[in-house]
């Protein structure tokens, strides 16, 4: 009997399932009272954790020989930290009209968000470009959002609108930046039984999100903003963050070659200069809106789901371009420490979620 599977153009993948389920639970069982205490100080210790054993994967080898690639990482942040909010500062002129005012807030949110790392590894490895430049390029923009994006948005957003404080930026520091210095600084005495057990800690890494998503959802439930958000302003955002995504991919594609950058690393900047992290966005967001959490990391849940199914059918297409089968002795190889892609198959794993 032929066995059935899913269209490789269709990476609809059982963890998406997984974050609607978390959701539809917060939904008709959140947390409250006790419980709302213990899974706010559970999530918290799961985020830490999770950048605990980011640390603990980075090579500081890795790191630092992608020092020395500076332009493409420049432009990695240029894109993310510059170009993004630019449009989503543009998007202020579709309130009312297409959303609403939290919405858009959540969707400038969106844009204040740092690059993801496996994702990035995962489709640059899949579409044969420069992969230790994508590792290098996402894991500079995460160390980087700790502390540019809480100031950014206070600055585009309003110290009131995200509660910003000086209080909240030591809280984002101690959650994500110190756990993955001290992951680097013991990776020596580690590193080699975190890639050991690397598939058992990423059930760790799924975990946290989830644990993240329900307790973020559940104060949302419990203060009753999703009355704010209906099925038409839903639609809206949706369509708002297609077009933020293609215009993004096209620039990231379109300007690196402009730049002079050859088609390996053409690949890294386009996938690591295009997508947003779900893993950094949530905790921030639960820092700096505290109980509009869930609305403001909704348009992030959304575009982070958008961005997963259009850059799996680039990077399957991107594989078979006819530049892939020269450059593939000098560009291909053993997926690096990490890595969340399977070069065989051409389909990422569930660690592209990140």
């Amino acid at each position: 009997m032929t066995r059935l599977r899913r269209p490789s153009w269709l990476p609809i993948d059982p963890y998406i399932v997984l974050l609607l389920g978390t959701v539809g639970l917060a939904a008709l069982l959140p947390a409250r009272g006790t419980a709302a205490d213990v899974t706010s100080g559970a999530s918290t210790a799961a985020i830490a954790f999770l950048f605990f054993l980011y640390g603990a994967r980075l090579s500081t080898g890795e790191a630092l020989d992608g020092l020395r690639h500076w332009r493409l990482h420049l432009t990695v942040l240029i894109c993310t930290f510059v170009i993004f909010p630019v449009f989503g500062l543009a998007a202020r002129g579709l309130v009312p009209v297409l959303l609403t005012q939290p919405l858009y807030q959540g969707l400038l949110f969106l844009t204040l968000v740092p690059s993801t790392i496996q994702s990035s590894i995962a489709f640059t490895s899949i579409a044969r470009g420069n992969v230790p430049a994508a590792i290098c390029a996402g894991s500079f923009s995460s160390l980087a959002g700790i502390v540019l994006t809480p100031l950014l948005a206070a600055g585009l957003l309003g110290g009131d609108a995200v509660g910003f404080s000086t209080d909240s930026l030591m809280k984002i520091v101690l959650q994500l930046l110190v756990p993955f210095l001290a992951g680097q600084l013991l990776r020596r005495w580690i590193g080699t039984f975190v890639t050991r057990h690397k598939k058992v800690l990423g059930l760790v890494d799924r975990g946290s999100i989830l644990l993240v998503v329900y307790t973020a959802f559940s104060e949302g439930m419990n203060q009753g903003i999703w009355h704010q958000v209906s099925a038409l302003r839903l639609a809206g955002l949706l369509g708002v963050e297609a077009v933020l995504l293609a215009v993004m991919l096209v620039l990231t594609w379109y300007g690196a070659k402009a730049l002079g950058f050859g088609r390996a690393d053409r690949i890294a900047v386009q996938f690591a200069g295009s997508k947003k992290s779900l893993a950094s966005g949530l905790p921030m967001a639960s820092v700096l809106f505290g109980a509009q959490a869930s609305l403001a990391v909704l348009p992030l849940m959304l575009f982070h789901q958008m961005q997963l199914m259009v850059c799996a059918v680039i990077a399957k297409r991107r594989s078979h371009d006819p530049e892939a089968a020269e450059d593939a002795p000098r560009e291909q190889g053993d997926a690096p420490e990490g890595s969340a892609a399977d070069p065989v198959q051409g389909q990422p794993d569930s660690r592209v979620l990140r």
